[in-house]
């Protein structure tokens, strides 16, 4: 699978972090697994430990974002992803617009590894909370630095601000997985 660099939005600068990458994996009839590599995270905040479930506002210190849009539509779904193994999953009519809980039948798995100058991120995600088809995807991710430094990182940024909604940054590919 193909290895997407990227970039942290121009207006918020990271501390120390040098460089994301992120791909996808895998995607077999279980799970789409997921990679994030963070350069230069010695100062990086790691949520603590909370447990799987449920969380909202994860963006609000380091999470890692994954965006999937079924091809020929305007709806998507948005999977956050937290080091504290927290998740949420909500589903978007168009931009912005319609947001509600997506259901998963079990749990993403979110672990967290950290080296001596670089973090990695390792997430699953179950195959029945994603859409069937093929799908144009967005990969990103806020990184909190000690200081409450915050940058936000993407495929692409197109607008003055962040926003990871924005349909620029959906310029990877998640292709359905192959039946057996």
């Amino acid at each position: 699978m193909e290895t997407h660099e990227l970039s942290a939005h121009r207006a918020y600068p990271p501390l120390e972090v040098s460089a994301v990458s992120a791909r996808i994996v895998s995607r077999d009839g279980n799970w789409l697994r997921l990679r994030w590599r963070i350069e230069g995270s010695g100062k990086l905040v790691v949520p603590s430990f909370a447990g799987k479930g449920r969380g909202d506002e994860l963006w609000r210190t380091t999470c890692f974002e994954l965006f999937v849009k079924p091809d020929g539509g305007n709806a998507y779904c948005e999977f956050n992803l937290s080091p504290s193994e927290r998740w949420a999953a909500y589903d978007f009519s168009s931009a912005r617009e319609g947001m509600e809980d997506r259901p998963s039948p079990r749990e993403p798995k979110c672990t967290m590894r950290q080296g001596s100058s670089f973090a990695i991120f390792d997430a699953a995600i179950p195959a029945g909370a994603l859409p069937a088809g093929d799908c144009s995807a967005g990969m990103t991710c806020v990184l909190e630095e000690v200081g409450g430094i915050k940058s936000f990182w993407a495929l692409d940024h197109s607008r003055a601000e962040p926003d990871f909604h924005d349909p620029a940054c959906f310029t990877a590919r998640l292709v359905a997985p192959t039946p057996a």
